[in-house]
């Protein structure tokens, strides 16, 4: 009945000149493969989110920080958000201007945020005490706080990071302690910014979130920007045709807020959002194959080279991953069945989809994971001593090229002394 199931990448072409089986043939399985066309599209879908002008996208690195990709990024663009120095040194290695740079802190050491400072990129702290101590490193310097609005939004608890229940932010009723050690070292709070959580796929909450960091920036005469978060989702279950996060009306909600209140402060000051899974999650399939196919009682399992080591957002999260089947033979697939697909880490948690129904699979096919651009190769181990796959973009004229090479069995004790 079936010989490929690869709708979602036939409709993009997403793989070029090339195909999945010779992309594993040349660079192993499981590989990593980006679409840079794709990439660049959710870029620019972005940057014309608002007709407001003195906007700014900046790239969320956690989601995906190949050097590559943040070239691509820049090269649109974009600015760029950092969580750590190691994201601010690959930043600057990509050509970002430290100027445009955000260094958004949670709970760093004095040396990191010192690291910020040396090299030119604004701060944002999370805490009355991280203000604190970046005024006695800093004095007199520019700071940026981030808030919490008291709205929280996201796919699982663990990523909602707004709300009464999240470690992030400083809370609204802190104000006049945050002006009291803004004056003790003369700081100028260049900016405020804000994070709800990942992964909405209604405008609401995001629009509620934005309302409230508004009220807060009022606290505040002279700022220089707002950064509004992040969090766009992106629909995970396009074979089951889960519509895209209306962006045409999230962007007009965001134009008639951001308008009414400029005109209120009197100062058109510049709005930041900074998504991360929006821009990189779609321009990513990771591919794996098959090498087992077994029966254990009533439960027919599809095992894999994709464990956990290399993608974990369904063992944390519980996330949903639409599956493509990839086939050279004519062997055809004769029907759906429901199975489970497991990798081959020694954990019963090592599940890429669970009881999912999917044309019929056998020893030798390739298997891609869609949408694993974001929050894929960025959070992969060694763990069990596997080895962290390749990485390759495919190019805009369908070329393909390697941009990050797969592990060796020496990278796993070449830090070893």
């Amino acid at each position: 009945m079936l010989k490929e199931h690869n709708k979602v990448s036939n409709s993009l072409n997403f793989y070029g000149n090339t195909t999945p089986s010779e992309l594993v043939k040349t660079y192993g399985s499981t590989v990593y493969v980006y679409n840079e066309k794709v990439l660049r599209e959710r870029c620019r879908e972005l940057k014309n989110l608002v007709s407001y002008k003195n906007f700014a996208v900046n790239y969320s690195v956690k989601a995906n920080s190949n050097p590559e990709i943040l070239k691509i990024a820049c090269e649109e663009g974009l600015y760029a958000d950092a969580m750590s120095p190691g994201e601010i040194y690959v930043n600057l290695k990509a050509g970002f201007d430290p100027k445009k740079i955000l260094y958004i802190s949670n709970n760093v050491s004095k040396e990191e945020m010192q690291y910020a400072i040396d090299h030119g990129v604004l701060t944002s702290v999370d805490s009355i005490s991280q203000l604190e101590q970046y005024g006695e490193l800093n004095p007199g310097g520019r700071v940026c706080i981030r808030f919490n609005p008291g709205v929280g939004a996201g796919h699982h608890e663990k990523v909602v990071t707004g709300g009464k229940k999240t470690k992030f932010g400083v809370d609204p009723h802190l104000v006049p302690e945050v002006k009291d050690i803004l004056n003790k070292y003369d700081l100028k709070l260049a900016g405020i910014n804000q994070h709800i959580g990942s992964l909405f796929m209604d405008g609401s909450k995001y629009v509620e979130g934005v309302q409230s960091v508004l009220s807060i920036a009022e606290n505040f005469d002279d700022l220089e920007f707002i950064d509004l978060g992040g969090g766009f989702g992106i629909p995970y279950n396009k074979l089951s045709g889960q519509p895209r996060l209306d962006l045409k009306e999230l962007g007009q909600q965001l134009d008639e807020v951001i308008n009414n209140w400029v005109s209120k402060y009197g100062k058109e000051i510049q709005f930041k959002i900074e998504p991360g899974r929006y821009i990189v999650g779609e321009c990513g399939i990771l591919l794996g194959t098959v090498h087992t196919v077994k029966y254990n009682y009533d439960n027919k399992y599809i095992g894999t080279d994709l464990g956990f080591n290399v993608l974990i957002r369904p063992a944390m999260y519980e996330s949903h991953h639409d599956i493509e089947v990839y086939r050279e033979s004519d062997k055809p697939s004769t029907q759906y069945e429901f199975v489970t697909v497991v990798g081959n880490i020694c954990e019963s948690g090592d599940i890429i989809a669970k009881e999912r129904e999917l044309p019929e699979i056998f020893e030798g096919d390739i298997l891609g994971v869609l949408d694993a651009g974001a929050y894929g190769y960025c959070m992969a181990s060694n763990y069990n001593n596997r080895l962290r796959p390749a990485e390759v973009l495919i190019q805009e004229d369908g070329s393909h090229r390697l941009i990050r090479r797969r592990d060796t069995l020496e990278d796993l004790v070449r830090n070893f002394v």
